[in-house]
């Protein structure tokens, strides 16, 4: 058995630094286990975030948001934690490099992961010309032509969603998922192009502003921005499962509105996570709303 601490969080995304950067404030003694992955680590600039104008990318975030946790003592090691359970009043946290840590307080912060196929020059764009959220980045296309690269339903409700923000819309349904012929007809009503092809790879113009994609029959569909949308997104909250804390069937976990806390005693959870949008700066308001929390139930 290693150290104990007060607080163990699992996963260093933007909710799990901005609980660390609380708890740090309160002097507490807290580990952080991240693998290194998670959708922060994708994007190449937010645009929706207080203080940034112009935008900043996951990777800045999350190295700005460590170093200022460091600084009040937080410890970071890097590891999956692959089992997690109660222990008495504690809690047994094994990692894959089979270290075994113990905590009074654990907070999950393990968010999830998109499904994106494995389609060239497509990830240097994200969050720069093809953006994955419209209550993010609906903004950055508007009255612009754009392409939504999705999968069967998904895809067809994404480019249903942005004719708020624009008309010229074309849907490249990519895994040819069956879409039934009523949403075909509503997509035609809104004037937007169904294309049923898979893409062979996305056309970029330095690596990261996207200018459209080229398809299996040999056709190039040129847009100016695009979304995603493939579903089966992968919510990562199988520790969350381990605990007993309750989830939803669509493996969301559910907290207390106010303080974040799961119905397992003494775990908490924030970020993606929870049950709520999908959104940077719900993740911090949710992450220090737990460490807060978790201050309090140590006092």
């Amino acid at each position: 058995m290693k150290d104990t601490y007060e607080c163990i969080i699992v996963g260093a995304g933007i909710a799990g630094l901005q609980a660390a950067i609380q708890l740090g404030r309160y002097k507490r003694k807290v580990l952080v286990i991240d693998s290194g992955t998670g959708r922060s680590t994708l994007c190449r600039s937010y645009h929706n975030i207080l203080g940034w104008p112009d935008g900043v990318s996951g990777k800045s975030l999350r190295d700005i948001g460590k170093k200022q946790a460091e600084r009040s003592g937080i410890r970071f090691i890097n590891d999956q934690v692959t089992d997690i359970r109660k222990d008495g009043s504690f809690f047994r946290v094994e990692t894959a490099a089979g270290d075994i840590y113990s905590a009074a307080r654990i907070l999950l912060s393990t968010g999830l992961t998109d499904r994106i196929p494995d389609i060239p020059n497509l990830k240097p764009c994200l969050g720069i010309s093809i953006y994955v959220c419209p209550d993010c980045d609906g903004y950055e296309v508007q009255d612009k032509k754009t392409l939504v690269l999705g999968s069967g339903m998904a895809g067809a409700n994404m480019a249903l969603t942005l004719t708020y923000w624009t008309r010229n819309l074309t849907y490249i349904n990519h895994e040819k998922e069956k879409v039934p012929d009523d949403m075909k007809m509503k997509l035609q009503e809104k004037g937007i192009q169904y294309i049923e092809d898979r893409i062979v790879s996305v056309l970029a113009e330095n690596s990261s502003y996207f200018k459209g994609v080229l398809l299996t029959n040999g056709k190039e569909i040129y847009g100016e921005r695009a979304f995603i949308a493939f579903g089966g997104n992968i919510v990562h909250s199988e520790l969350a499962s381990m605990l007993g804390a309750e989830r939803l069937e669509n493996k969301h976990v559910l907290v207390d509105p106010r303080t974040k806390e799961t119905s397992a005693a003494n775990v908490w959870a924030a970020g993606d996570l929870v049950a709520h949008s999908e959104q940077v700066t719900i993740a911090m308001g949710e992450g220090c709303q737990a460490a807060i929390w978790i201050h309090k139930s140590l006092l």
